[in-house]
């Protein structure tokens, strides 16, 4: 992945978890798999958990320990409330943001070249 995709996906990342969390609750590895899942195949398992911990000490999701097959529980993660609100701001963002870059990108792809 290149420089430019990394630090535009760092932006919009906690924006994309919470929109698989909104389909339904998940675990970090789980959270991991369907981002690969969803074409975001570069994305650490590190990157992931960190971003965890950060949106549980935001109070976006709420997490349950759930007893796992193998090793320790896992922490289940839900989208609550303030997460569902945070969720919808980030698409109001990232609409404002695509319109507005959309139109960018057809002013500069319909301006005639300049000639040397």
């Amino acid at each position: 992945m290149g420089k430019q995709m990394t630090e535009m996906l760092k932006g919009t990342l906690e924006g994309i978890v919470l929109a698989l969390l909104a389909e339904q609750p998940a675990y970090g590895y789980e959270i991991t798999t369907r981002l690969r899942d969803h074409g975001f195949t570069d994305t650490a398992e590190g990157t992931v958990y960190a971003l965890l911990v950060r949106i549980e000490q935001k109070k976006l999701v709420d997490v349950e320990k759930v007893p796992s097959e193998k090793g320790p529980p896992r922490k289940v993660y839900t989208l609550n409330a303030a997460g569902r609100q945070e969720l919808e701001e980030f698409w109001t963002t990232w609409n404002f943001l695509t319109t507005h870059i959309k139109r960018l990108n057809t002013t500069h792809t319909n301006t005639p070249s300049e000639e040397n």
